[in-house]
């Protein structure tokens, strides 16, 4: 058990979250995070955000499809990655961010402890 929860599965859960919310590309992601956590001055990693869109495709969660970024395909050149999930993707979802409930719960656990013994 680490001791606090991994970037990587807090981007996974905010991934997820986000293709729930509405089916999204990578760049449209990372830029929703950065104003997301912008007030906290965290600001994901682009590359953390493509590994962790990796392997959620790797485990089954998500599949990719590419589609044109505009809607007129004479003047809009720029092909994205849409991301979805598979057929039992939203269960595995489902399932990953209990997971990911568990260590947030303790996470928050500790550092609600560590202020009140240090700062309070």
């Amino acid at each position: 058990m680490a001791f606090m929860i991994a970037q990587r599965a807090f981007i996974k859960l905010y991934l997820i979250t986000m293709v729930e919310e509405h089916r999204g590309y990578g760049y449209e992601m990372l830029e929703n995070m950065k104003e997301r956590f912008k007030s906290f001055g965290y600001s994901p990693p682009q590359s953390e955000i493509y590994r962790a869109l990796h392997e959620l495709v790797h485990e089954g969660v998500f599949y990719r499809t590419k589609q044109l970024k505009g809607n007129d395909p004479k003047v809009d050149f720029q092909e994205i990655v849409i991301y979805h999930f598979t057929d039992d993707g939203r269960e595995k979802a489902k399932l990953y961010k209990k997971q990911v409930k568990t260590d947030l719960d303790r996470c928050i656990g500790m550092l609600t402890k560590a202020e009140a013994d240090n700062y309070n």
